[in-house]
């Protein structure tokens, strides 16, 4: 009779296999990229229109980064016995293992995770295929930065060619820009056509150039863009560095203001830049950047201020959902716990 209540016990737990349980980490580690995500939304939101917002968006990344595998350690939940009941290699009595079991895989479709494990092999190939892939594009594009600098450097030798202007070094191209590249050390590309616009309008983009610059902004989208190269799966992830993108030119664009004043001159400048820029990649940090530039005119020329009731509503629900984010812990099958639990079985099967 214990024989066959232990069989039946590891029957049902036999299909999640660690593999499976590797997935349920991706879903969570997405689950809680998204939260945290929302969170720095939320909290960016609540603040005043002239508040940095890039630092909040490095913290989100970084955050949710850590708390997965720090929660992997130390606040764990093993996916095969309940909360603060014994692990069922611990249980003495098969019938409690048993009932234990049950209740506890119920919420789990086996066949929906037989399904997920059989592309197992096809999903590590994507995985590895999606990471050089990005690796070959940060390659290239470094190459391409530096093959830019580098040309444009050695026609600099032209006396005609301006290296400083309005106080800013630069570096003239013939269309890349107007951007700050650079990880180690910062350049500021300007394309000759910006060297034709008039003195004030010249200003403002040299000096958004050299804010970024200042800032080291370049080094920080690169540090912040270095865990998709390793978890390209994590769809949270893309979004945040998406919005850390936008936070860094809405940053500039207020420092850039609060320099020179003028913002209705200086989102008339956007338009017409934006208009005037090749069509070709753009380069990150820069004048255009990546972000919305609409939601950057937005933020600049037209804040939409939050209520009376907003301003206590919407930090409380920041605070109520990073509270339930730090609340959930890490799903995982210890190795060491499932081979103990298959042991034990084996052994009280066993005949006597």
């Amino acid at each position: 009779m214990r024989a066959a209540q232990s069989r039946e016990f590891v029957k049902k737990l036999k299909w999640l296999t660690p593999r499976m349980v590797d997935m349920l980490c991706i879903l969570y580690v997405n689950f809680i990229g998204g939260c945290l995500s929302v969170v720095g939304h939320l909290v960016e939101r609540a603040l005043p229109a002239t508040f940095a917002r890039r630092w909040i968006w490095f913290a989100v990344i970084v955050f949710s980064m850590a708390l997965p595998g720090y929660y992997r350690y130390h606040h764990s939940w093993d996916v095969t016995a309940g909360s603060g009941q014994p692990v069922a290699g611990q249980i003495s009595d098969p019938t409690q293992a048993l009932a234990l079991g049950t209740a506890w895989l119920s919420p789990f479709d086996k066949d929906f995770w037989a399904r997920v494990e059989s592309y197992d092999v096809r999903i590590n190939q994507f995985w590895l295929i999606v990471s050089g892939l990005l690796l070959i594009w940060a390659v290239t594009n470094a190459m391409r930065v530096s093959h830019v600098v580098g040309s444009s450097r050695g026609e600099q030798t032209d006396p005609r060619t301006p290296t400083v202007i309005d106080g800013v070094p630069i570096v003239v191209t013939d269309a890349a820009g107007p951007a700050t590249v650079g990880v180690l050390r910062s350049h500021v590309l300007v394309p000759r056509w910006v060297l034709y616009l008039p003195g004030p309008q010249r200003k403002y983009v040299l000096r958004h150039e050299d804010e970024h610059r200042r800032a080291h902004d370049a080094r920080l989208l690169f540090v912040a863009s270095l865990p998709l190269v390793l978890m390209p799966w994590n769809l949270a992830l893309w979004w945040e560095l998406r919005r850390l993108c936008l936070a860094v030119e809405m940053d500039c664009d207020n420092r850039v203001v609060a320099a020179l004043g003028n913002p209705n001159a200086y989102g008339e400048l956007l338009l017409k830049v934006a208009q005037a820029a090749n069509r070709g990649p753009r380069l990150q940090p820069a004048f255009l950047g990546m972000g919305s530039l609409e939601r950057r005119l937005t933020l600049l020329l037209a804040p939409t201020p939050l209520r009376h009731a907003q301003r206590f509503l919407v930090p409380a629900l920041a605070f109520v959902l990073l509270l339930a984010v730090l609340a959930i812990p890490h799903p995982v099958l210890p190795n060491h716990q499932h081979t103990a639990m298959m042991a034990g079985a084996t052994t009280s099967a066993s005949p006597r």
